[in-house]
């Protein structure tokens, strides 16, 4: 059975007759992202921005804003929100899988999001296993559409490792022609000398795709410069911070910096050396000396 990860869609994924349970787990990573914060640098609080409206900048509530579409002539068309949520479309926790193209049909722009799909459920993984083999011996993949937030996605199911793989797609209409695009480009015929040497280069630089061997270059000095911030002691309280705290024992990349630094430092700082037996006694014997030296004084006093 596949492990526990954390699933925010549960459903079936139908193919003619055929019905699987099934979940869907995120398949990028955002845990190992920075985020950075805009801060007032006098007064140390978080800036906030406000809704507001006219020249004048009045803060507008929530419940007085609608949305609006904005016309040719710069005219707007208005719209409540329960107009809005009417046309939104009822969740529907299935993925209908409708027809099977080559995989590599689908043009890399169309893709989106990428899904892992798991079998929800020990009943569901034989015939979660069988769609596996099928689309990877094949070398196609499924196209279907899945309601999921009031919205309607074309998405594609791919064989991928051992399991399955859903990827969110983009319609026709949310892509720009390429044809429009690159329309001014020359078409004249090239030296074959030239195309010779650029696949001589190509064939050259042939390797098997090693996403381990890339590093993300600006990522790593921001997590260097946090890290150098945070052990030179320059983190500083924020007012106005109103983040929550995720649940459960998922802990970002700053957090881990902070609860790590500060072990450090408690492992570095000189721990108070306990006082022997000896300098115990002699300690209280100065205290008692000094009380009967007062004493005396006051006395001598009155």
């Amino acid at each position: 059975m596949a492990t526990a990860a954390r699933s925010f869609w549960k459903g079936h994924l139908r193919l003619a007759l055929v019905t699987i349970p099934i979940r869907l787990v995120s398949a990028t990573a955002t845990e190992t992202k920075i985020a950075l914060h805009q801060v007032d640098r006098k007064t140390k609080q978080r800036i906030r921005y406000q809704k507001t409206a006219g020249e004048g900048g009045r803060v507008v509530s929530q419940d007085e804003i609608v949305q609006g579409y904005k016309t040719d002539d710069g005219s707007y068309v208005l719209f409540e929100s329960d107009e809005l949520d009417n046309l939104k479309l009822k969740t529907r926790h299935a993925v209908e899988l409708v027809q099977f193209v080559d995989a590599h049909e689908i043009a890399p722009v169309y893709y989106e999001t990428p899904y892992y799909v798991l079998p929800d459920g020990d009943v569901a993984e034989e015939g979660y296993r069988v769609i596996h083999d099928a689309l990877q011996s094949s070398g196609k993949c499924g196209i279907g559409q899945l309601t999921m937030r009031g919205r309607e996605n074309l998405v594609s199911l791919h064989a991928y490792e051992d399991g399955l793989l859903l990827q969110t797609l983009r319609y026709a209409e949310e892509v720009r022609s390429a044809e429009d695009i690159f329309e001014g480009l020359g078409t004249g015929k090239l030296r074959p000398e030239l195309i010779s040497m650029a696949k001589q280069l190509v064939a050259e630089r042939t390797k098997p795709f090693n996403p381990d061997a890339f590093q993300n270059h600006y990522a790593e000095a921001l997590r260097d410069l946090v890290r150098a911030k945070l052990e030179g002691g320059e983190a500083v309280e924020i007012s106005g911070d109103d983040d929550v705290a995720p649940s459960g024992k998922v802990i970002d990349f700053m957090e881990a910096l902070r609860r790590s630094t500060s072990k450090t430092s408690e492992a570095k700082a000189p721990k108070p050396k306990a006082k022997s037996k000896v300098a115990a006694e002699a300690s209280k014997s100065d205290v008692k000396r000094s009380q009967k030296t007062t004493g005396k004084k006051t006395r001598a006093r009155s």
